[in-house]
């Protein structure tokens, strides 16, 4: 029983959430109506949080001797020797080719994303991870990967627009991981792993372009809500009014990541945050209803 707990918080099932941009195609494709298409992309989610599992237990393989002497991360199961690295790394190779079996169950496409998916993630646990910018920009792919395997997953073409926003809110996200990082090795007067993964940054850079993302992000989304083929597609123009939620949201998070950071990573904080939780529950709302309501 302890094994299987150590394991389960090893893969980190309370970051699965990311996940859920899987679906996303179904919801802006109008497919949430279809039970075999919600049935396709629900395995395909589950497949992401496998893969995201996987992923987690190998980079905590990699890292142990760094998180054993990192304040918090020493805590982790395989540096706090309550999971042995033989167990995370089997258990991560079962993760990996059961959701890749199940990608290329439904669909070639979506295997061949999903590959592509813990390709790139292992080779940010090895080496991206450490190379300022490049960093922010693989975690903002594995986004989009997330994006086109939910649209491979039902069969539909990925909205450029749809695209184009989960891109620039993935790294606007990122580099709010950053500036959380900057500021927790500052406080602590850390010089250890934490510090050199963060040497190619600068937290007044990071702030400044945080800010000019969370513009162009909100920019884009109002944009995509008024093009004309999208008010052609959902046949009403009131996607808009949706756009209050997504600014509110981004502005709740800057707050979070800059000027209220707490211990946890602004991700993290987010997901316990009451007033952020309110304000997605307020766009997820509006969306479903402005979408399927009518």
């Amino acid at each position: 029983m302890r094994t299987a707990a150590a394991l389960i918080k090893t893969i980190r099932p309370h970051q699965w959430v990311k996940n859920v941009f899987v679906a996303a195609p179904l919801v802006f494709a109008q497919d949430l109506t279809h039970p075999d298409k919600v049935v396709r992309t629900v395995i395909a989610v589950l497949a992401f949080c496998f893969l995201s599992g996987a992923v987690y237990a190998f980079n905590d393989v990699r890292d142990v001797e760094q998180d054993r002497v990192h304040p918090k991360k020493k805590l982790r199961p395989i540096p706090a020797g309550a999971l042995s690295e033989r167990t995370a790394m089997i258990s991560a190779a079962v993760l990996a080719v059961v959701a890749l079996t199940a990608c290329a169950i439904l669909s070639w496409k979506l295997a061949l994303i999903a590959a592509a998916y813990l390709v790139q993630n292992v080779a940010y646990s090895v080496r991206l991870k450490h190379i300022a910018f490049v960093d922010v920009g693989v975690i903002a792919s594995g986004f989009l990967l997330r994006v086109l395997a939910g649209a491979a997953a039902i069969d539909v073409r990925a909205s450029p627009w749809l695209l184009v926003c989960t891109a620039l809110l993935a790294v606007f996200l990122g580099l709010g991981k950053r500036a959380h990082e900057l500021a927790w090795a500052t406080r602590s007067g850390s010089d250890e792993a934490t510090r050199a993964s963060l040497a190619g940054y600068r937290l007044p850079v990071v702030r400044t372009a945080m800010l000019f993302l969370a513009v162009i992000t909100c920019a884009a989304y109002v944009a995509y809500t008024l093009d004309p083929h999208t008010i052609a597609f959902f046949q009403t123009d009131a996607l808009v009014f949706s756009a209050p939620f997504v600014a509110l949201g981004i502005l709740r998070f800057l707050m979070l990541a800059l000027w209220r950071p707490k211990d946890d990573s602004p991700t993290e904080a987010m997901l316990k945050d009451p007033w952020f939780l309110l304000i997605l529950a307020g766009a997820v709302g509006t969306i479903l209803f402005i979408i399927y309501g009518r």
